[in-house]
């Protein structure tokens, strides 16, 4: 993984919108706003923009002024929202669980997240509040990482499980996030667990219309997506099963830094769109912006509205 030593490129969307763009090293460096002010971090991908957006819509209804922070990962935002420059998250259950083991005790800390939501919520609440986060009730919509290859790849290779293509011992280039070097279900667990050969990620994104490309070309021979990619088809890859459950079950939550954003009135907020948010409508609206090319601003808001959650 790289050590951030390049410049990674932060884009603050100030109420929702466009605005200044700042740069770091690594690090957020922003200062937490004031106490009527909340900042909601996305982590760039999609998913993570419209929930984003969605947060920080609801928010504002309830009488906060917001923004909306991209920045490129979790290795970065974290530090942020425990500092209180970033305040809300939208995270997912048991791979956060597993991203705070593995900071608290190093890459080879023991796996927490369970195929369970109650154990995989004991222990990231356990993990989360030393840091000052607190960890709200979760969604109902899932979403779980997922691996895919092109048609034409798992045809000729007689690939349709993570378990094949280990067996196959074919060399693979992985099109993912860059971070996906460390993270246990990510390269090395497709390495511990199925004894996939990955030669390399190539740091295209999670999910994103790069990375696919670069997989319908032939650059990279797999890719890193979730479970509710609605535009596979369209550039002609499929997913292949997790047959031995590498990735435990990921439901949306949000994380909240507690001094900043603990309160009921965010809770209440938030567990309104939780009770409502389902795997299907993360799936549609990624469609949406990813097919359509609509803004996620504008999707989250329609999406809200249709609910009847936005006035």
């Amino acid at each position: 993984m790289r050590r951030y030593a390049a410049v990674v490129s932060l884009f603050l969307l100030a109420g929702c919108t466009t605005g200044p763009s700042l740069e770091t090293r690594g690090e957020v460096t922003a200062p937490p706003g004031d106490s009527g002010r909340l900042t909601v971090g996305s982590a760039g991908f999609t998913e993570s923009d419209l929930l984003a957006h969605m947060y920080a819509l609801l928010l504002r209804q309830a009488g906060y002024r917001t923004s909306v922070l991209t920045v490129a990962n979790r290795e970065l935002y974290e530090p942020a929202l425990e500092s209180g420059q970033i305040d809300v998250v939208a995270e997912y259950a048991a791979t956060f669980a597993d991203w705070l083991a593995a900071k608290n005790d190093g890459p080879d800390a023991a796996t927490v997240g369970s195929p369970d939501l109650a154990t995989t919520m004991k222990a990231l609440r356990k993990l989360a509040a030393p840091r000052g986060l607190t960890v709200l009730d979760p969604g109902r919509a899932e979403d779980r990482n997922a691996f895919a290859v092109t048609r034409e790849f798992a045809r000729r290779h007689h690939v349709r499980t993570l378990s094949d293509l280990g067996r196959s011992d074919l060399r693979v280039r992985l099109a993912a996030g860059d971070e996906c070097v460390r993270r246990p279900s990510c390269a090395p667990g497709l390495k511990k667990t199925y004894g996939i050969r990955v030669t390399g990620v190539d740091p295209k994104g999670v999910g994103t219309t790069q990375a696919k490309r670069a997989v319908q070309s032939g650059r990279d021979q797999m890719l890193l997506t979730t479970t509710t990619d609605a535009t596979l088809d369209e550039f002609g890859l499929v997913p292949l099963a997790d047959d031995k459950h590498l990735q435990n079950a990921d439901y949306v939550v949000p994380v909240v830094n507690r001094s900043r954003a603990g309160d009921a009135r965010v809770a209440k907020t938030l567990d309104a769109l939780n009770t409502t948010l389902r795997t299907g409508d993360l799936a549609s609206m990624n469609r949406q912006v990813d097919s359509w090319r609509r803004l996620p601003e504008d999707v989250a808001r329609t999406y809200l509205k249709d609910k009847g959650l936005l006035r």
